[in-house]
């Protein structure tokens, strides 16, 4: 096998690997939606197959992006009835945590004392974003790779 070969043969591989990566990500989102229901906020969460994000932890983000006080589980029927904070004025962070790439986030703007639900915005963490452009720069590497190696080679025969 030539070196080409070998090169075009571990770049496809790279390249095969950073395409199923994305998909299997993209096919186990968490959607999340908010109603008030009797007067409660009501939290649903399910998996972008309609599935239920049972046993999902629910919490708020502090300013700085760490977990803060967590408000409960979503339920078998994908739930959860939130109790929110005293705030008038504001928005607070919210995320629901399935797991390792199964989180969702939202930002709710608080009027009064009340979510805005038509402003309510959904989020995508920044790790996330940062780790699909990493496994888009490993054919980049690995060809950076090769060709150090291509150009150290004549000096190591002198």
């Amino acid at each position: 096998m030539t070196v080409f070969s070998r090169r075009l043969l571990v770049t496809c591989t790279a390249l095969g690997l950073a395409v199923m990566a994305g998909q299997q990500a993209q096919a186990h989102g968490i959607e999340s939606s908010l109603r008030y229901l009797d007067g409660q906020l009501e939290l649903s969460s399910s998996f972008s197959t309609g599935e239920p994000v049972e046993g999902a932890a629910v919490r708020l983000l502090n300013a700085d992006g760490t977990p803060g006080e967590e408000l409960g589980e979503i339920g078998a029927n994908g739930q959860l009835v939130l109790t929110l904070p005293d705030l008038v004025e504001g928005v607070l962070d919210l995320q629901v945590d399935g797991g390792p790439g199964h989180r969702d986030y939202l930002e709710l703007p608080i009027r009064q004392g009340s979510v805005l639900l038509d402003e309510v915005v959904q989020t995508q963490n920044q790790f996330t974003a940062l780790s699909a452009f990493a496994w888009l720069g490993a054919p980049a590497l690995l060809g950076l790779t090769g060709l150090m190696v291509k150009v150290r080679q004549p000096s190591l025969n002198r």
